[in-house]
């Protein structure tokens, strides 16, 4: 039998093990947020350990200081008041300890919650810093579903209630923890009987923070997430006004952002519902009751006149554990929203960013090799089919096609913000993913479509933060052929351009980011459609550039208007995501009804 038992044993063991065909093995639970509000709250304070540590430590000898109150009361009725032996010296001791002892308590909190404070702040500063530095390392598939104004939500509004969080949690919660365990632990040495009804008080507490919890979360959670869609609203609507006017919109999108924010009020009301009901009124409630069932048990029993004392002492203490027990109740309203704050945060910090590399491959000439280059957004269904490309150091090449064609597809590629399915990308000779990030930001320039400027002047602008000297700056501002330009403001290099270079037209910004690619001194210049906004002037203005920049730096021009690439080395026709002609200007245009030929002449028909 013991045989038998062990072999079905095994057997139970192995089926538990591996499961059955066309079973899914058990999937790990995914944490709740409570348990992602922890782990993130431990990670942020962990540096701040020490202080904790020591602030508790100071906190309980400040409770058991307070806690000696009482006794000394309690002393003063029982040896002194009741017998009416009042002995002046004996009184005033008790009367200077009593204060001395009230006000060393008062100075230790005051220290103790003024280091706790600075544990907080110090926490979600270092917490707001690693969710924006974490954000500026995520990949690109990560923003091509992002919403802009959900994401400085979590920036901004959550981190902020992580740091209430942090506050109700060391300053209310364990200070008010520390005071109750201090009156239970003098109560239980006057009376332990007594002790044990006061302390059915924790249980009552527990229950109304349950059911409060269990009546509040989806109200809380509700309201976080309709706040995170107001902020996108309004930056969306703010970003696109010149659409939403145009397209006469303005009560369309006024009544969505109405719908919106009633929903949030009417899930910010449940929650307020849910506070009214059940934290300081309940509360209240059991207070009353635990008084008059302690009064009552004190009175059936008999007792001297000495024990008067205990009855004031636990009368006492019966305040120091209720109203700290209101205080940590009140602060779950705040700690429900901080908690669903958090766990937003925690998630948005588990997102996977770009695998840093910290070999030392470096880019020295700048030679792109493209093989057999196979891509999609969606695996099933490629944007790119097997292109193949050899790009020489120095040289200059451009990449047309229709609208989807796969230009910008393959420039993103280029560019390491997506990693091929198939095939390889190699600079110099090397794999595009064997550069560090450092490296290969710092050796490759991008000309954006449409230019971001900062709210700033012209030399930060162009520096972007690099540390760049002044000669630097300028030589790049005249190799975009924007020096000139940028003295005849008013300030020179030190003009501010408004917000988003609002003082400049849309070809002086293309200049300005230009200069701001040259600054790096890259081995490779990425220009992605940066003349298809430009008038025809400026757009001369970067074709001198570029051929001033022949056998330098090797350029890829992602081109909408051809006359931009008309001069380049090679120009590579994309179709359908394949290579469908590649040659210079005029070889391609000597192919009869080939696509550039078509392109190009339906182009020029149209200026």
């Amino acid at each position: 039998m013991q045989v038998e038992n062990a072999q079905s044993e095994q057997m139970v063991k192995s089926k538990d093990a591996a499961p059955m065909q066309g079973e899914q093995p058990n999937k790990p639970k995914r944490p709740t947020e409570k348990q992602l509000a922890v782990q993130l709250l431990v990670a942020s304070a962990r540096p701040e350990k020490p202080h904790v540590v020591l602030g508790i430590i100071f906190l309980f000898i400040a409770a058991g200081l307070e806690a000696v109150g009482p006794l000394l009361g309690k002393a003063f009725i029982d040896h002194y008041l009741l017998p009416r032996q009042f002995d002046a010296g004996a009184v005033i001791g008790l009367l200077i300890l009593y204060l001395s002892s009230g006000w060393l308590a008062t100075w230790l909190r005051y220290l103790q919650l003024v280091r706790l404070a600075g544990v907080a702040m110090r926490s979600v500063r270092r917490l707001r810093e690693q969710v924006y530095l974490h954000v500026l390392r995520l990949p690109m598939t990560f923003f091509d579903k992002a919403i802009t104004g959900q994401l400085v939500s979590r920036v901004t509004n959550d981190t902020e209630a992580v740091k209430n969080l942090y506050v109700q949690v060391l300053f209310v919660m364990l200070d008010s923890s520390i005071v109750v365990i201090g009156a239970l632990a003098a109560m239980a040495w006057l009376d332990w009987r007594l002790m044990l009804i006061v302390l059915t008080l924790i249980p009552a507490v527990v229950a109304i923070v349950w059911f409060y919890q269990r009546w509040s979360a989806p109200a809380v959670s509700r309201a976080r997430q309709l706040r995170s869609d107001i902020n996108a609203q309004v930056a969306e609507s703010i970003n696109g006004m010149s659409a939403l006017q145009a397209c006469n919109a303005e009560a369309r999108f006024g009544e969505r952002f109405q719908t919106t924010n009633r929903q949030h009020y009417t899930a910010r009301m449940d929650e307020l519902r849910a506070n009214a009901w059940l934290l300081r009124p309940a509360l209240d409630f059991l207070n009353s009751i635990l008084l008059v069932v302690v009064i009552y048990s004190f009175g059936q029993r008999e007792f001297s006149g000495l024990e008067v004392g205990i009855l004031y002492a636990f009368v006492s203490y019966i305040a120091r554990v209720v109203d700290p027990l209101i205080q940590i109740t009140l602060q779950f309203g705040q700690i429900q929203q901080a908690v669903v704050s958090a766990a937003r945060v925690n998630t948005l910090l588990n997102e996977k960013t770009v695998a840093s590399n910290s070999t030392d491959a470096e880019m020295q000439q700048g030679q792109v090799q493209i093989a057999n280059l196979s891509f999609g957004y969606d695996p099933a269904h490629p944007v790119l089919h097997d292109l193949s490309v050899s790009i020489p150091a120095g040289s200059f090449y451009g990449v047309v096609g229709h609208t989807g064609s796969g230009k910008s597809t393959l420039l993103s590629l280029l560019l390491r913000f997506y990693t091929a399915q198939s095939g390889r990308i190699e600079i110099d000779g090397q794999e595009l993913s064997s550069f560090s990030d450092g490296h290969f930001r710092a050796s490759v320039g991008l000309v954006p479509q449409e230019p971001f400027l900062l709210a700033a002047n012209a030399r930060e602008n162009i520096a972007m933060g690099r540390s760049m000297s002044e000669e630097d700056i300028v030589a790049a501002a005249k190799a975009a052929r924007v020096h000139d330009f940028i003295l005849q403001l008013e300030h020179g290099y030190d003009t501010p351009l408004g917000e988003g270079g609002a003082r400049l037209s849309t070809g002086q910004k293309q200049l300005i980011a230009i200069a701001r690619a040259l600054a790096g001194k890259p081995r490779i210049l990425f220009l992605d459609e940066a003349t298809s906004h430009i008038d025809s002037e400026t757009e001369q203005v970067v074709q001198v550039a570029l051929n001033d920049l022949r056998g330098k730096v090797t350029i890829i021009a992602i081109a909408h208007r051809l006359s931009t690439i008309r001069d380049a080395d090679q120009i590579i026709v994309l179709n359908h995501g394949k290579i469908t002609e590649q040659g210079s200007h005029t070889k391609l245009m000597a192919i009869e009804n080939g696509l550039y030929q078509k392109l190009y002449l339906l182009q020029t028909l149209e200026e």
